[in-house]
């Protein structure tokens, strides 16, 4: 039963002022017109997408038959009437979140769909690579003058895909430096958004799509000097979640921290892959040239990386005592002082098994303190990959092998049942 509906009865039995009464009913009417308006939002980008889908389906059935200035004049067609919708949303109905998102995205396919129809209909030469490159220059503003979340986020997905094709998936392959131009041309768009509107889901899909964009692209600039790579994820993983853990995500949940969330489980997975000897071995016998690496994109990634990651550390940790450091703010760190080590000296695989033991046993500890289940069993999930990976690693017999699985099994099992007790005499 609604409770709208019984306000009345209860203004009249005196249980509620009629004032109250009518903040009540306000509120419900406010939450019921954003429900509506966002299932209008969804409705609205995905029918944007299916016409665009349609419309190329059409005209792919019937193009042979069709001559080239009918050709050029279809190609045009979706592209003219996006503007034209744009163009009337923007002048009258600029406040409208439907109308504006939909019809931003309809406009930002529609500009794909024309340049690659003229490139096909006039027989214009090229590659994916700079086809991806002028549709998103030219998408970039629409970002500003409509105020588009979603074809932000298409923009950043357009401009990652420019990025692999460029430096990844073509050949030659090169270094697509233009990204990081294109990333910054959307990063206010991102910033405005996430101070103006933190609670948007809009926001919340950008603080994931930002990071793996970042992850996915940084591995284009890998060239000769690709061991400093290593230190220039590390210390972004350390960035990122330095990042997820600042006042502004705080009290937000772990489904909208996309920067955490990458961040620890990219610390976590390049400590653990880097815990077998064939890295360590290769990086000892590895001869890097001074001249080389002073211009290489490698260690100008790697500068800034831990430059961001040192600068967001000493700003968090400022005024702190040093036992509310957490286990993993201070992996980028440890893990250059290790790699200048494994250049030098043999060994350097131990101390990287002794910390990932260490951070997940800090870990444990620290989810027992805070009364966290959730952390406390991430903990426990790093030990036990790091005994996986030595399961394969080291010549053990099955008994030894078998024992220490059955070992880090009891471990979950008494751990977890030790965290429910005691939540259960703490809720007692």
């Amino acid at each position: 039963m609604s409770i709208r509906k019984e306000l009345p009865e209860l203004v009249n039995a005196e249980v509620i002022s009629q004032e109250t009464a009518d903040r009540i009913s306000s509120y419900y009417n406010k939450k019921s017109e954003q429900s509506g308006n966002r299932l209008f939002l969804v409705f609205g980008i995905l029918g944007a997408l299916l016409v665009g889908l349609g419309i190329i389906l059409i005209m792919a059935h019937n193009w042979d038959e069709l001559s080239r200035p009918v050709k050029t004049g279809v190609a045009f067609l979706p592209l003219i009437t996006g503007q034209l919708l744009c163009g009337y949303v923007f002048l009258k109905k600029p406040e409208s979140i439907p109308w504006r998102e939909s019809s931003s995205l309809f406009l930002f396919l529609s500009v794909g769909a024309s340049i690659a129809l003229m490139g096909q209909i006039y027989n214009i030469p090229g590659s994916l690579g700079p086809f991806l490159l002028t549709w998103m220059v030219l998408c970039l503003p629409l970002i500003y003058v409509m105020k588009s979340s979603i074809t932000s986020l298409f923009y950043i997905a357009g401009i990652t895909w420019y990025a692999t094709e460029t430096g990844f998936w073509s050949s030659p392959s090169e270094q697509a430096t233009l990204y990081w131009i294109l990333l910054a041309g959307a990063l206010p768009y991102y910033v405005m958004l996430a101070k103006n509107h933190p609670q948007s889901n809009f926001t919340g899909f950008h603080h994931w799509v930002v990071p793996f964009s970042v992850i996915i692209s940084l591995g284009t600039l890998a060239g000769s000097a690709t061991e400093l790579m290593l230190i220039s994820y590390v210390s972004l993983f350390g960035f990122f979640y330095l990042l997820g853990n600042s006042s502004y995500f705080k009290g937000q949940k772990l489904k909208r921290n996309g920067y955490k969330v990458t961040g620890a489980l990219g610390t976590v997975g390049m400590l653990v892959a880097l815990s077998f000897s064939g890295f360590w071995d290769h990086l000892n016998q590895t001869n890097l040239v001074f001249n080389e690496l002073i211009a290489a994109p490698e260690l100008f990634s790697a500068l800034i990386n831990t430059s961001l990651a040192g600068w967001l550390f000493t700003a968090q940790q400022k005024g702190r005592p040093l036992s509310e450091i957490k286990p993993l703010s201070t992996v980028f760190i440890l893990f250059i002082a290790l790699f200048l080590y494994g250049l030098i000296l043999p060994g350097a695989v131990v101390f990287i098994n002794l910390m990932v033991v260490v951070i997940g046993i800090l870990m444990v500890l620290d989810g027992a303190k805070q009364n966290r289940l959730g952390l406390l069993n991430f903990g426990m999930v790093v030990l036990s990959a790091l005994i996986i990976c030595r399961f394969f690693d080291i010549q053990f017999s099955f008994v030894v092998r078998g024992f220490l699985f059955v070992l880090a099994g009891a471990g979950f099992i008494a751990v977890n049942y030790w965290m429910l007790k005691k939540r259960g005499v703490y809720e007692s």
